[in-house]
Formats: C-alpha cells, structure tokens, sequence
C-alpha cells in the first residue's frame, strides 16, 4: 500500500521531448511534499543497470520547467528485453531501496516498465514522445512543443519557396506515426500531406495537381511529409523532373525535439508527474498516465499497450478540403 513507498526513482527513456523536465520535477517536488525520498535514475534503463542513480532534492530540480531535453539524460537499452537483464535491473531497484519507478517516455519505456512490475517493482509511466503515438492518451509529453517549432520553420520555408516558385517537399519527425505531419498540414495550409497511415504512393497524383495548380497561377506548392514515408531528397528529383517546377526538400531532423517547452507542454507534463506520484503512493503500480476526454486518468500498461490508435479521419478529410 501507499504507505510502504518510501523511495521512488525516476527515470527518462528513449526519444528526449521537450516537458520531460517539468515531469521530472513534478515527480521530485511531489513526492517530498509527502514525505518520500526521490533517486535520479541517468541515461533511462542503461544508467539503470550501470548504478547511475543520485539523491534528488527540490533544489536539484530548481530552474529546470523552461529547458528542453532532459536533466537525467536519455538512452536506448535493447538488453532490457532480455529476462535475466529486468531480473539484474530490479535487484538494483532493491539495492537502492526503491520501492516504485516512475518512468517517463515512450512505448518502448513501458515495456520496459511492464516487465519491472513483473519483477515485483511498483511501476508508473508516463507519456513523453514528440510522435503522440500512445494511444491510451490525447496528449504526450512533447508533441505540443514539437509541433509548434515544425510549423515555425515551415512558415519560414513557404517564405522562400513562394519568393522561389517552388515546390518544398518538408519532411518532420514521427517515426511511423504522422500526427505532427498532420498537425503541419492544418496549420501551415500545406497542399498535400503524405502520411504512413494514409498515403498510396501515387505520385502521379501529386505530379497531375501540381499541373493543374500551376495552370491556375499557383506560385509555390508545400508538401509536409512525415519521416515514416521518407525519401523526401529523391521525390523532390522526381517532382521536379515530371513538372519543370523547381522542387526541393528539407528534413527538419532533431530541431524538433529541442527548445523550451510550450506552456501547455509544463503544464500538463508538470500535472502527470505528480498524477503519478499520487497514484503510486496510493498503491497502484503497472499503470500508465493518460490525459483523454479532457481529464487526467491511468491505465494498466497491459492494455495500454494493446490499444491501438489512428489518425483523424475527420481532420485528414478536412485538410484535404482546405489546401484547395
């Protein structure tokens, strides 16, 4: 129960995202308010077997709300899928004397997590990936932020492909998940949006409305394509090839995981730290939190994992309609 907590570790995993931070501090300032001991887990799973844990007290979480990436570092551990590996990792849990772990990333982090509790250790996650590719939630930590600097740099990019009459094919980050490509195409008013979930691969289509574009006194045309289609440098050679209209791509790459948090990105990531907190010291444990329909709740990680999510139908059609 709630009462045996007495030390929580934290830990970031996988992909960094702007409001981990404000996560990171929430779960340190949370759990001294009720009285419990807080260890720093560095470099997620990997700083995890290799005892990289330090104390964490308020002071160590000063001035961290408004900064990007995150404090304790990040790493990937493809070792953690072996079983004598979790074994290894929650005797050191034990050793520490960690009684819970709060673990904030991605999908992958939860596995993780899923396989701890099996191990005997309680564990919370939380959702921080840039991707929003949790479908247990509406919201992760960091897609906010990311979304809003992929559209800053794409208003730039239509300045100059205007100023160009070309064609910008602008590739941003997602894995194989095409929210922030979506997100791009609503607000930058892109003419096309390539998403894995969506697209067919015919070019010609692309090809023939670009044409026809152009005959009607189109200037400049804006394509946002998500990273789980790629290959943007080769399908702006083609383009231009079939068109005649100057075509040229930019991948926005890991600009997008960088920069100060968005108010909604601390805000939110600040209230699912200590949400996590609270329910681990309640007792629960093999939980991940959630923010849908608009309230803050927690799911077991079983069948978070299970669930599956897709893009918008609704929203696709309409950003169809728009680029008109």
């Amino acid at each position: 129960m709630g009462k045996d907590i007495k030390t929580i570790g934290v830990l970031t995993s996988g992909g960094d995202a702007p409001g981990m931070n404000a996560a990171i501090r929430a779960v340190v300032r949370q759990a001294i308010s009720k009285g419990k001991k807080v260890k720093g887990i560095k470099r997620g799973y990997a700083g995890l077997l290799d005892e990289e844990i330090v104390d964490l007290e308020a002071k160590h979480v000063s001035d961290i709300i408004q900064r990007g990436g995150t404090m304790l570092l990040t790493a990937r551990c493809p070792e953690f899928k072996e079983p004598e590996v979790q074994q290894q990792a929650a005797e050191i849990c034990r050793k520490h004397g960690i009684d819970g772990m709060v673990i904030i990333g991605g999908d992958g982090s939860f596995r993780g997590a899923q396989k701890l509790a099996a191990q005997g250790i309680n564990t919370i996650g939380i959702p921080g990936t840039i991707d929003l590719d949790i479908a247990c939630t509406d919201y992760t930590i960091g897609f906010d932020t990311a979304v809003n600097t992929a559209m800053q740099a794409i208003d730039k990019i239509r300045d100059t492909s205007t100023s160009h009459e070309r064609c910008s094919i602008i590739e941003v980050m997602g894995r194989s998940a095409g929210y922030i490509a979506l997100w791009c195409g609503l607000a930058n008013g892109a003419e096309r949006i390539l998403l894995p979930e969506k697209y067919n691969y015919d070019e010609q289509k692309i090809v023939n409305s670009i044409i026809e574009n152009r005959k009607r006194g189109k200037k400049h045309y804006i394509i946002i394509n998500a990273e789980g289609i790629g290959h943007s440098t080769s399908l702006a050679r083609r383009i231009e090839a079939a068109t005649g209209m100057e075509a040229r791509a930019t991948i926005l790459g890991h600009m997008q995981r960088g920069g100060s948090p968005t108010c909604k990105d601390r805000v939110y990531a600040s209230t699912m730290g200590a949400y996590a907190v609270d329910i681990l010291c309640e007792g629960k444990s093999k939980r991940i939190v959630s923010y849908r329909d608009g309230k803050f709740c927690d799911d077991d990680v079983d069948e978070a994992l299970a669930m599956t999510k897709d893009i918008s139908d609704y929203q696709y059609s309409i950003a169809k309609n728009l680029s008109i």
